[in-house]
């Protein structure tokens, strides 16, 4: 499962093996297997690299909750690199 954020800035978990494809058309597109749609804020790389941080911790053999908690410390920790970015762009 990876944490991504709506267009309206609300977080959805979306379960990562459910997901046909990545596209940017402007804003980033997800067709899931059953060709639903989601537009997200996060960049096709940045998904991917959410997929793979979350698969790697899934190999490592971690627990649920172990997984759980990692998941929402990277989330944490993306939101935080966020707001940096969006700091910078403001003052120029």
């Amino acid at each position: 499962m990876i944490q991504l954020t709506r267009l309206n800035h609300q977080s959805i978990v979306v379960n990562s093996d459910a997901i046909k494809f990545v596209e940017s058309a402007p804003d980033t597109t997800i067709t899931l297997m059953s060709g639903e749609k989601l537009l997200v804020l996060e960049s096709p790389a940045d998904v991917v690299e959410r997929i793979v941080h979350f698969r790697r911790l899934i190999l490592a053999g971690l627990s649920p909750a172990s997984v759980a908690q990692a998941l929402a410390i990277y989330s944490e920790a993306a939101r935080l690199e966020g707001c940096m970015e969006q700091g910078k762009a403001s003052r120029g």
